[in-house]
């Protein structure tokens, strides 16, 4: 079964730092647009960071531009999230997700989805 499973979240003062991963398994990514989503208390889901897997191209939500990084580990299948500069309004349940594309996918039409972890980030 394909699977993604995200590791890393947890609790951090405001300003501090954190790095979320993204491991898959039961597929490579060799062409995959790979997203990260988070949804917090409250709002809808909304789209933050993406990577492609054929390129490296990558974007990102003006909310978490400049602060985030997202990378990924062709050899290792897996994809990080490094969010520097945490605010409170970051808190959220983060998500990856993935579908097959030679290009950057920034709709919420992704074939695989984790079962997300949760950020806090207290004031």
């Amino acid at each position: 079964q394909l699977r993604l499973v995200e590791s890393g979240g947890g609790l951090v003062q405001d300003g501090e730092s954190l790095r979320l991963s993204c491991t898959t398994s039961g597929f490579t990514l060799d062409y995959y647009s790979i997203g990260w989503f988070r949804r917090a208390p409250g709002k809808g889901r909304e789209g933050i960071a993406y990577i492609s897997s054929s390129d490296g191209s990558s974007l990102y939500a003006d909310s978490v531009k400049g602060r985030f990084t997202i990378t990924i580990d062709n050899a290792k299948n897996t994809v990080y999230l490094q969010m520097n500069s945490l605010r409170p309004e970051d808190t959220a349940v983060y998500y990856c997700a993935a579908t097959e594309a030679a290009w950057i996918v920034t709709t919420e039409e992704y074939d695989y989805w984790g079962q997300g972890t949760q950020v806090t980030v207290s004031s």
